[in-house]
């Protein structure tokens, strides 16, 4: 894990609406009455991670009225890990492959996981007229590879050991990229987010933009890295004027701190999949969860709060053997 400086902008989360009573079990109680505030750890401003994470924190303030939910602005994935390693944080995004860079799955880690949600897609972007139109084209050139401590910084990081590209690399979150970009500070921006991320739409509708084919370096990432990345399209209408472009996904995960109550965290695993269709209003990515591919975590194990959840509510076409993640 990278014990880099950390991007920590607290943002309180104002809860409104009607508080629903927590059942857990078949009875109404308080899941974890020795804890009164969680926190979330998330992700930049203009990145997927921070909008997602904003709507579970509200999903869960509604379920849990004795617990003050907040949420924590980060760099992303590697700072999340960072947090709920440090017991700073006790639920986190995190991309399945930045969890596999670090000992989550190995014996006595403070860290599981909720679920899988939904997956990131690579994205490379550059202005319209720019002469980059493949990966090698980057060498020498000013590129944003993403926050320190993001997942995008992870997973260009790898994407460059692997390929043996050389960009100028500058490091910088998705709207400090996308502004970078349209100003010509930089030549271009990585982005490992959702579909459609905020800070790339928002510059769409500005100005034209292309994609990078990415399906050779995809090729390539799956090849060295079966379990995490997988050869995947941005389609068509992901963003204004921007056409379909092949790249790679990578799962992301829910994870949670190992010593939550298995109360507390079967009520998170509850509250993230039932309440999916709310959370896909505000983002689209949202329609991905679902139980079916929820106990999808990899090598990283589930918390037994969640394995509970999943055991309770395995859909009747899987059995009615204990789910296991894979």
């Amino acid at each position: 894990m990278r014990p880099t400086g950390l991007t920590r902008r607290a943002a309180l989360l104002a809860a409104a609406g009607a508080l629903t009573p927590v059942v857990v079990g078949g009875c109404t109680r308080n899941p974890a009455p020795g804890l009164s505030r969680i926190v979330i750890a998330t992700g930049p401003p203009g990145a997927v991670y921070r909008e997602i994470g904003g709507e579970l924190a509200r999903l869960l303030d509604e379920r849990m009225p004795d617990q003050e939910v907040v949420t924590v602005e980060t760099g992303a994935s590697h700072d999340n890990l960072i947090l709920l390693d440090a017991g700073e944080a006790h639920l986190g995004l995190s991309s399945l492959d930045s969890s596999l860079d670090t000992d989550v799955a190995a014996p006595g880690s403070m860290v599981s996981a909720v679920g899988r949600l939904y997956d990131s897609f690579v994205h490379l972007v550059v202005t319209q007229e720019s002469p980059v139109r493949r990966l090698a084209d980057l060498e020498g050139l000013r590129v944003s590879i993403g926050a320190v401590n993001s997942g995008t910084e992870f997973t260009v990081d790898e994407i460059i050991n692997v390929t043996g590209v050389r960009p100028e690399v500058v490091r910088l979150d998705q709207a400090d990229s996308a502004q970078a970009l349209d100003s010509g500070e930089i030549d271009a921006m990585f982005s490992l987010t959702g579909l459609p991320t905020p800070a790339i739409a928002e510059l769409a509708e500005l100005r034209a933009l292309r994609l990078i084919d990415l399906a050779e370096t995809a090729d390539e990432m799956a090849a060295v890295y079966p379990e995490a990345y997988f050869p995947a399209t941005i389609p068509a209408t992901t963003y204004a004027g921007i056409a379909a472009c092949p790249t790679m996904s990578i799962p992301n995960l829910l994870l949670c701190r190992n010593d939550l109550p298995e109360d507390l965290v079967y009520v998170v695993t509850d509250s993230v999949y039932t309440g999916a269709s709310r959370v896909a209003e505000q983002r689209p990515e949202a329609a991905q969860i679902n139980v079916r591919t929820g106990i999808s975590t990899g090598v990283v194990p589930l918390h037994p709060g969640a394995e509970s959840w999943y055991r309770d509510n395995k859909p009747a076409s899987q059995g009615s053997d204990t789910p296991t993640p894979g």
